[in-house]
């Protein structure tokens, strides 16, 4: 009952056009009504303690950092980079995307912001050149999403704090992922264009490489920096975020030279507006995990999976679906807030470990960030790209497909994420 009652009112809210945290909230009261506790300075207290949390500092940073990136002019130098190494090849203007992509995860952490600004840049050379339109925006957006995936992480930042597992911990097992989720799209996207009749860019000669990689040296080395800095203790990851923005800042402003004090003020407001979205939902959340402990739903779901809890492997297929099945209903955030603290429990008990957890479990909501009807990141590619939901749907579907194949077969096979992980811890 206590089940239906927190589902219920949850979706039912949301049916009605409520927004998300909103919705949170009335499911949030409604379970408190339930159990006969409602009290609002309850919900007043747990809104407030849920956004108190200093490792939630790094999600501002981050944020802001992709902001600077994007206008500063270090997205637009990693593009022409990556144009510089494979723009000559078959379908060249695809892998400069996946190359662009990953570079960007390794920066921002924000997949809506680095699949806005591939889509800024490259979607029009690729219909120019010739490439179908729905395909190409649908590259961008499956390339988007590894940004949640690569450190620095926002989506690791927040289940972190929500499974008080270590962020450090998941920045590094999120490397190979990450990598290998670019790796599908790479053989996707040549299978899709080996067709295609489209005469690529000419090839760079070695002086332009090399002058492509000088003006993009700089953006270039913040990936070092955090994940040296993670490494060896220099900083923790929201110290990193502080990191990333002051360096986006110093780089864009005294170096690069593209942004001035005036166009600094619409890029913090952006960047706080956006942040606020995302903190309020953290704040609406807590109050409904915090429930979720007090009405015990944990140890129920636990009896629920009990016949899987002797079968790791199936028991993680069961949370993936589940997860898969959420993701078309929910934008990420909510989904990372509302089943960590019910899922954790049940992970916990059949000793899966919480960083390969929670690694399959941001990859999953990442993939869930193109999936429609929600969509956050084919919603930014059709704004940007001026092109309509059902093309960049139809475009995504063979990128999305590959990359849950990637995702399941590291449900299959754990050592493909652990692996990796324990070098880099």
């Amino acid at each position: 009952m206590t089940i239906t009652i927190f589902l219920g009112s949850m979706l039912a809210a949301m049916a009605l056009g409520v927004p998300i945290a909103f919705s949170l909230l009335l499911c949030g009261a409604a379970l408190m009504w339930h159990l006969n506790m409602f009290d609002a300075q309850i919900l007043a207290q747990n809104v407030i303690n849920g956004a108190d949390s200093f490792p939630l500092l790094a999600v501002p940073f981050f944020m802001l950092a992709g902001e600077i990136m994007n206008a500063g002019g270090l997205s637009r130098r990693i593009v022409n980079f990556a144009m510089s190494l494979v723009g000559h090849i078959k379908g060249g203007l695809g892998y400069v995307t996946i190359v662009a992509a990953v570079i960007l995860a390794s920066l921002s952490g924000s997949a809506v912001a680095d699949a806005a600004a591939l889509t800024a840049l490259l979607l029009p050379m690729m219909v120019a050149a010739g490439h179908d339109k729905a395909r190409s925006a649908g590259l961008i957006a499956s390339a988007g999403i590894i940004a949640p995936i690569i450190p620095p992480s926002i989506g690791f930042v927040i289940f972190g704090v929500a499974a008080n597992v270590s962020i450090s911990k998941l920045f590094m097992a999120g490397i190979f992922p990450g990598v290998w989720l670019a790796v599908a799209l790479v053989f996707t996207w040549w299978y899709l264009v080996r067709k295609e009749v489209v005469a690529p860019p000419p090839r760079k000669s070695a002086a332009e490489v090399l002058e492509a990689l000088r003006l993009a040296t700089w953006a270039l080395v913040l990936p070092f920096i955090i994940v040296f800095g993670l490494k060896f203790g220099v900083f923790t990851p929201t110290e990193a975020a502080v990191v990333a923005a002051v360096y986006s800042l110093f780089v864009s402003t005294l170096v690069y030279r593209e942004l001035n004090l005036k166009q600094l003020v619409p890029l913090f407001v952006s960047a706080a507006k956006t942040c606020s979205v995302v903190m309020f939902l953290v704040a609406a959340a807590m109050v409904s995990a915090w429930l979720i402990t007090v009405a015990n739903l944990p140890a129920q779901v636990v009896a629920l999976l009990q016949p899987l809890l002797d079968s790791p492997r199936l028991l993680m297929l069961a949370i993936m679906i589940l997860t898969m099945l959420v993701g078309t209903a929910l934008d990420m955030t909510p989904t990372i807030l509302l089943l960590t603290p019910v899922l954790m429990t049940v992970v916990k008990a059949a000793g899966i470990d919480p960083v390969y957890f929670g690694v399959l479990f941001i990859i999953n909501n990442a993939i869930g960030l193109i999936t429609p009807p929600v969509g956050t990141v084919l919603n930014a590619v059709a704004g940007v790209g001026k092109i309509s939901m059902d093309e960049v749907t139809k475009g995504v579907i063979p990128f999305m497909i590959a990359q849950f194949v990637i995702m399941f077969l590291m449900v299959a096979f754990p050592q493909i994420v652990m692996v990796p992980a324990h070098w880099f811890y």
